[in-house]
C-alpha cells in the first residue's frame, strides 16, 4: 500500500541544513516511517527554501512534492485553510487508498490546528508529531468532531447572502420546506415566487431527488390558483397503453376494464395546476397529444367524440437534457417551447455547500415526531463526518431515507457511524461519489480510473478462487497475461496460481 506524509516546512526544518541541528522534525519523521511520497507546504520565500528542498531530497526516502503557499500572515486561519485544504483534497483524489499521515509540528499553533480540523472530518488521517526529546510518535486525539465547511468568500459575498436571505419570499408551508442558505438555492425561492404571480407553464429541472415537485407545490401555494386542485402525476411511471387515459380519462366502455367514467388529470386539476414529472419520459405521440392540449385548451376523453375545455397551469420537470433529447429526436422541440417558459434548473445536493448539515437537522425532526420517538434524534460526530462525505447522488431524497432507515436502529436516540453506514445499504465512500468527483485542482483522471481496475482485478480474482485464467474471462481480457501484467502494476500479482484445465 502506498504511503504519504503531508506536514509544512517549519523553522526548525530550515535550520537542519547546518549539521549540528539535527534533523528537524520533517526529515526525522521521513526517516522513521518511510513513505513513499511527502508533500510539503511553505510559506517562507522560494529562494529561503530552495537550499532546503535540495539538501532534503538527497537524505529523505521517497518523492517529494514541495509548494508554496501565498499566507498573508502565518497566523491567519483563512489563508492556512485554503492551502492546506487545496493540498489534502488533490492527495486524497489522487491517492484514494493509500496509508496517509498529517505530521503536525512543524508550522504555528494555528497551521496545526487546521490540520487537526481537516484530518479529523473531511480528510480523515493518522497524525504524527516529532520532537528531539521525544523522536517521532503517532499522535492519538480522543476526541471526535464534527464540521460543516462553507466555501470561503468575500465581506461581499456575505452581504449578498444575507440580502437573499432577507428578501420577501413568501412563507407557505411549502417554501418553508425548502430548507437552504445556499445562495442560489436562495435566488430560485425568489424567482420561483416571482413566477408564482404569473400564469404561465414552469419547466423544472434537476437530477432525481432534488425537490422538483416541492418547488411546484410551492409556486402552486402562492398563485392565484392556490384555492384549486394540485395534481401530480409522474409521466415515466404510466404504462403506454394507457396514457391517453391518465391524461385526458375515458368513458365508461371506452376499453376493455373501463367500468365506469373517468376523468384524466387535467379535469381533476381543472382551474389548478397540474404537475407533470419525468416529463421527458412522454412518448413521441403522447408528445403530440400533449402539444394540442396546451395549443388549444381543449381535451378529448377516450372514447369520446366531444372536446371539453380546460383550464389549468402546467408545471413540468425532468431530470433528463431535453435540449440533447431533442437534437437526439427524442422530444419535441415545439412541445419543449411551450412548456419552457419559467426555466428553474436546481442544484444537486453535492452543490448545495452548507445546506447539508440544516437539512439532516431538519429531517431528523421531521422523523422524530413521524417515528413517535420519545428521545431528541442525534448523530455522534462520526457519523455527522460520514454524511458530509458522500456524494449523494440520490440528492435530498436520499438523504432523507437514509437518516430513516437509520432512525429505526438507533440506541436512546443516538444515530452512530455504524448506524449511517449500515443505512447506506452497503455502498462505500468510493463507488458512491466516482461519477460525482469535483472537476479542477487536484483531479486525476488516471488515478480514479486505476482505482476502478484494482477493484475490479481484485474482485474477479476473489471470484475466481485466484484461478487468473478464470478471471480474466471474468473480465473478458485476452489471457491470463494480460491479467498478470495488469495485476502487477496495482501490486495485486498472487503468484502463479493453479490453473484448473493442468488438473
Amino acid at each position: 500500500m502506498k504511503h504519504i506524509v503531508v506536514s509544512w516546512i517549519g523553522k526548525r526544518d530550515l535550520d537542519a541544513v547546518d549539521a549540528e541541528a539535527g534533523d528537524g522534525p520533517v526529515l526525522a519523521t521521513l526517516r522513521t516511517v518511510q513513505p513513499n511520497q511527502t508533500y510539503l507546504l511553505y510559506n517562507y520565500s522560494p529562494a529561503d527554501v530552495a537550499p532546503y528542498l535540495d539538501w532534503l531530497d538527497h537524505h529523505a526516502p521517497g518523492k517529494l512534492n514541495a509548494r508554496h503557499a501565498q499566507l498573508s500572515s502565518p497566523v491567519d486561519y483563512s489563508d492556512i485553510y485554503k492551502a492546506a485544504e487545496a493540498l489534502l483534497h488533490e492527495v486524497w483524489t489522487t491517492h484514494p487508498e493509500a496509508k496517509r499521515q498529517i505530521l503536525i509540528s512543524p508550522g504555528t499553533p494555528a497551521m496545526q490546528a487546521v490540520w487537526i480540523l481537516l484530518g479529523k472530518t473531511r480528510y480523515q488521517a493518522d497524525f504524527l508529531q516529532a520532537s528531539a526529546e521525544q523522536g517521532v510518535q503517532p499522535v492519538d486525539l480522543p476526541f471526535a468532531i464534527s464540521a460543516e465547511f462553507l466555501p470561503l468568500g468575500s465581506a461581499s459575498d456575505g452581504l449578498r447572502l444575507r440580502e437573499m436571505a432577507a428578501a420577501p419570499v413568501p412563507m407557505t408551508a411549502d417554501f418553508e420546506r425548502i430548507v437552504t442558505g445556499h445562495p442560489n438555492m436562495m435566488k430560485l425561492k425568489q424567482r420561483a415566487a416571482a413566477l408564482a404571480r404569473f400564469d404561465v407553464p414552469v419547466l423544472v429541472l434537476g437530477e432525481t431527488g432534488t425537490g422538483k415537485e416541492l418547488f411546484a407545490r410551492a409556486i402552486h401555494n402562492i398563485s392565484t390558483r392556490s384555492g384549486k386542485p394540485f395534481v401530480a402525476l409522474n409521466c415515466g411511471a404510466i404504462p403506454p397503453e394507457l396514457i391517453d387515459s391518465t391524461l385526458f380519462g375515458h368513458l365508461k366502455g371506452a376499453f376493455t376494464g373501463a367500468v365506469r367514467d373517468q376523468a384524466g388529470v387535467f379535469e381533476q386539476a381543472q382551474g389548478g395546476t397540474l404537475f407533470l414529472d419525468e416529463l421527458g419520459e412522454l412518448s413521441a405521440s403522447a408528445q403530440v397529444r400533449l402539444l394540442r392540449v396546451l395549443q388549444e385548451g381543449v381535451i378529448t376523453a377516450v372514447g369520446d367524440a366531444k372536446e371539453r375545455p380546460v383550464d389549468v397551469r402546467l408545471i413540468a420537470a425532468t431530470h433528463r437534457d431535453l435540449q440533447q433529447d431533442i437534437a437526439d429526436h427524442r422530444f419535441r422541440e415545439d412541445l419543449f417551447y411551450r412548456v419552457a417558459v419559467g426555466v428553474l434548473e436546481l442544484p444537486p445536493l453535492r452543490e448545495r455547500h452548507g445546506d447539508l448539515m440544516p437539512l439532516i437537522e431538519h429531517f431528523l425532526g421531521a422523523i422524530q415526531q413521524t417515528l413517535g420517538i420519545d428521545s431528541e434524534l442525534k448523530l455522534s460526530p462520526n457519523a455527522r463526518n460520514r454524511l458530509l462525505r458522500e456524494a449523494w447522488p440520490g440528492n435530498v431524497r436520499e438523504l432523507h431515507a437514509t437518516l430513516l432507515r437509520a432512525a429505526l436502529w438507533a440506541q436512546d436516540g443516538l444515530l452512530g457511524d455504524a448506524d449511517i453506514r449500515d443505512a447506506l445499504l452497503g455502498r462505500t465512500e468510493d463507488s458512491a461519489g466516482i461519477m460525482n468527483r469535483s472537476l479542477g485542482a487536484g483531479f486525476d483522471l488516471d488515478a480514479l480510473l486505476g482505482h476502478v481496475e484494482k477493484h475490479y482485478l481484485g474482485k474477479a480474482l476473489e471470484t475466481a478462487g485466484g484461478v487468473k485464467k478464470d478471471a480474466a474471462q471474468l473480465l473478458g481480457l485476452g489471457s491470463h497475461q494480460v491479467l498478470s501484467n495488469r495485476l502487477r502494476s496495482h501490486g495485486l500479482d498472487p503468484g502463479k496460481a493453479p490453473s484448473r484445465s493442468s488438473k
